[in-house]
């Protein structure tokens, strides 16, 4: 992603699947690599740079702020069937 951008409204999650790089979230500048979840909230620069010599694979999930905060643990139920696992 060769420029910064931001969002108003929504958040964005980045999940990186393969290769490493930088990531920058307005001045703060950290590394990244395969497994790196990164939490950006809306208001804020975010860029990233593949600095590895394999391509950087990642995923961009993007959602309003707050949208999701009825789907949370306290949402779940634990239910009784037999493991096939």
């Amino acid at each position: 992603m060769p420029f910064f951008h931001s969002h108003r409204a929504n958040g964005e999650h980045y999940v990186i699947l393969s290769g490493a790089g930088r990531f920058q979230v307005d001045d703060e500048v950290f590394d990244i690599a395969e497994g790196s979840v990164v939490r950006v909230a809306p208001g804020c620069d975010r860029s990233l740079r593949c600095t590895s010599a394999e391509a950087m694979t990642y995923l961009c999930i993007q959602a309003k702020a707050g949208s999701l905060e009825g789907y949370t643990l306290s949402d779940a139920a634990v239910t009784e069937r037999e493991s096939r696992l």
